[in-house]
C-alpha cells in the first residue's frame, strides 16, 4: 500500500494533465469553430449586401435613364417610359429575393439603411411614372438617392469592420456634343 501511496502524487499529476490537456484542445477547437463560423457568415452577409446594392442601383440606372427622356437627367442613353417599363418591372421582381436575404442576415442598420434608400428609389420611380418635367425637383431626389447610398456602404462598412471608402459621390460630367453635330469639336461642319 505504501508504493501506491507514494505513486498517487505522480498519478494525480497524470490525470490533472490529461484533463488540462483535453479542456485546452476543446476549447481551442471551439474557439476555431466559433472563428469560422463568424468567418462564413460574415462572407454571407457581404455577398447578401452586395447583391442588394446592385440590385437597387439596376433600378437606379433605369430610372436616370427614364428621367433624360423627360429631360430631367443627362443620361447619355435615354428611354421612354414606354420602352423602361417592362425593364423596371423586372428589376423589381429581381431585387425583392435580394430583399428578403438583407432582412434575414443583415444588421438592423443596415437594413435600416437599405430601407431608407430603397423609399427614396420608389419616389423617384413614382415621380417618373407621373411624367413630371422638372429637373430641380428631380436633382433633390438624385441627392437624396446619393446620401441613401452612402449611408447603406457605411453602415455595410461598420458592420462588417471593413475601412471607411469612397463616398460614391462622382462629379457629374457635362453632356458631350454628338460626333457630327455643330457644336462637336471634331465635326466638319462649318469648316472650309
Amino acid at each position: 500500500m505504501s508504493a501506491f501511496i507514494q505513486q498517487l502524487p505522480a498519478l494525480l499529476g497524470v490525470v490533472i494533465g490529461a484533463l488540462g490537456s483535453y479542456w485546452a484542445v476543446a476549447r481551442g477547437d471551439r474557439v476555431r469553430f466559433q472563428r469560422e463560423r463568424e468567418a462564413r457568415w460574415e462572407e454571407r452577409r457581404l455577398a447578401v449586401y452586395t447583391e442588394y446594392a446592385r440590385a437597387l442601383k439596376q433600378s437606379v440606372t433605369l430610372t436616370y435613364r427614364v428621367a433624360a427622356s423627360l429631360g430631367n437627367d443627362p443620361h447619355p442613353h435615354p428611354l421612354t417610359p414606354e420602352e423602361a417599363a417592362p425593364l423596371i418591372a423586372e428589376a423589381t421582381v429581381a431585387r425583392d429575393p435580394y430583399g428578403e436575404a438583407l432582412l434575414l442576415l443583415g444588421a438592423p442598420e443596415v437594413v435600416t439603411k437599405a430601407r431608407e434608400w430603397v423609399v427614396t428609389l420608389l419616389e423617384m420611380e413614382a415621380f417618373l411614372r407621373e411624367r413630371i418635367e422638372d429637373p430641380q425637383i428631380w436633382q433633390a431626389l438624385l441627392e437624396r438617392q446619393r446620401a441613401g447610398r452612402e449611408g447603406y456602404y457605411s453602415a455595410v462598412r461598420s458592420d462588417l469592420a471593413l475601412p471607411p471608402g469612397h463616398s460614391a459621390r462622382w462629379p457629374v460630367l457635362p453632356v458631350q456634343a454628338v460626333p457630327g453635330s455643330p457644336g462637336d469639336p471634331g465635326s466638319t461642319a462649318g469648316r472650309s
